[in-house]
């Protein structure tokens, strides 16, 4: 693990549009994905990419079924199978970013690499009128 990457559990709060902002969507995905999921991550990570797009990272998300699934070679089905939770679940993620930010969310992007027990969500933002 690098020097810029936040330990086990830990919150990354980096980020110059404000460190609160990051804390509380990372903290948002956390609950989330334990309602949603059945399981919290143990680490997550939210930057502010640019002026209009936010990344959240999780990792050790996987159920201990799903971890089962991977180790019987079930890689493929594991991964339709999450897309299909993270779907479901995407109103309470744009719920959660757009009430946080005050900004509405215009586009959604989830992924999880399986073999890593990495996921993503990544938020595009309308984008301001300054």
């Amino acid at each position: 693990m690098s020097s810029n990457e936040p330990a086990r559990g830990e919150v990354d709060t980096e980020d110059p549009r404000g460190a609160s902002m990051m804390r509380e969507i990372s903290k948002a995905m956390m609950v989330i994905y334990k309602e949603q999921f059945g399981r919290g991550p143990e680490m997550v990570w939210t930057r502010g990419c640019g002026p209009d797009a936010i990344l959240s990272v999780l990792g050790n998300t996987l159920t201990p079924v799903e971890r089962t699934m991977r180790e019987m070679g079930e890689e493929q089905r594991l991964r339709d199978i999450r897309a299909m939770f993270q779907k479901a679940a995407e109103p309470q993620f744009r719920e959660a970013v757009e009430r946080i930010t005050g900004r509405r969310v215009i586009g959604f992007m989830s992924g999880t690499d399986v073999t890593h027990d990495l996921s993503s969500e990544v938020f595009t933002l309308e984008p301001e009128i300054v």
